[in-house]
């Protein structure tokens, strides 16, 4: 797999879902996360880190609630949002960056 740093400097956007185990409203992203997969297709990465098991990045991004998704892209971050957010508002969110 690609270095998590080469992704984020790509000319493809990378959507990361920061999330824990434990965290109850996380587990509603995984599928919202396939609907957006399956509409854009190539022209968006999707990658999870768990914000437990990477505490440097967690530090890094200032992430203080979960889940939080960041966007990338060229190296910098277009868009963050912390919270559950629908397909039918990510979406078009995201085919702005595609």
């Amino acid at each position: 797999m690609e270095n998590l740093q080469t992704l984020i400097q790509s000319s493809t956007p990378l959507l990361i879902d920061c999330f824990a185990e434990w965290c109850g409203p996380c587990k509603m992203v995984p599928p919202i996360l396939k609907e957006v997969k399956e509409k854009l297709g190539d022209r968006i990465r999707i990658v999870k880190i768990d914000v437990d098991k990477n505490p440097q990045l967690s530090a890094q991004w200032q992430i203080s609630s979960i889940p939080t998704l960041l966007l990338f892209k060229e190296g910098e971050l277009l868009w963050r949002q912390s919270g559950v957010v629908p397909a039918h508002q990510l979406v078009p969110l995201l085919q702005q960056h595609v």
